[in-house]
């Protein structure tokens, strides 16, 4: 990655995370610090499990492996709207788009943009 795209996504507030096919945060930029409060050092390796508030993980898990295992999912080039958790437990609103990441034709990951939107929607 060249020093211009390598500093566009870390500098920017928006949230930028990469997911493996199994749920692993492998990518968690400063944006994501910024909306959730947890530093990459502390995300990287972790579950999605930390942002998501628990009476969503059934819901949340139900898709994902649904677009893991056949690459289709409803929500592609869509901006979603749904509750996520911060580090001291505050309930947010985000909005994402997700990017399934593929190779030799097989999902391997999930990309996302993230921006925190709980004080225009109200929590």
């Amino acid at each position: 990655m060249t020093d211009f795209f390598k500093q566009m996504i870390e500098k920017t507030s928006d949230g930028i995370m990469y997911v493996s096919v199994d749920g692993t945060i492998q990518y968690w930029n400063r944006g994501c610090e910024l909306i959730f409060g947890i530093s990459a050092k502390q995300a990287i390796g972790e579950n999605l499990d930390i942002i998501i508030p628990e009476r969503h993980r059934e819901r949340h898990w139900t898709g994902f492996n649904k677009t893991a295992r056949t690459g289709e999912s409803a929500y592609a080039d869509k901006m979603l709207s749904v509750p996520a958790l911060s580090a001291s437990g505050e309930k947010l609103v985000i909005e994402f788009s997700m990017q399934m990441i593929e190779e030799g034709g097989e999902v391997v990951g999930f990309s996302s943009i993230v921006r925190n939107i709980t004080e225009k929607r109200g929590k």
